[in-house]
């Protein structure tokens, strides 16, 4: 069966979407492990905000689940308080 006009459309909206979530999922790492690399409470409370934004922002777009978002700020705020 041949492609036709509509499912070649959807071919390429899925490869746009698939890159622009790959980033936002990215940013969500990065910011993660600037949390955990903190070793001064002070900025791992900085860093700890910042990640929060960054998690509910994408979240919010549905790229990740809202549960696995609240999963992974729940872990950080644990780290952040174990810190002295």
């Amino acid at each position: 069966m041949s492609a036709k006009g509509s499912e070649l459309k959807r071919v390429r909206q899925a490869r746009k979407a698939n890159i622009r979530n790959k980033a936002y999922k990215s940013t969500v790492s990065t910011s993660i492990k600037k949390v955990l690399n903190s070793t001064k409470k002070e900025d791992a409370m900085n860093n700890l905000n910042e990640a929060v934004k960054i998690i509910d922002k994408v979240a919010s777009k549905g790229i990740i689940h809202k549960n696995k978002a609240s999963n992974k700020k729940s872990s950080l705020y644990k780290h952040t308080n174990s810190l002295k």
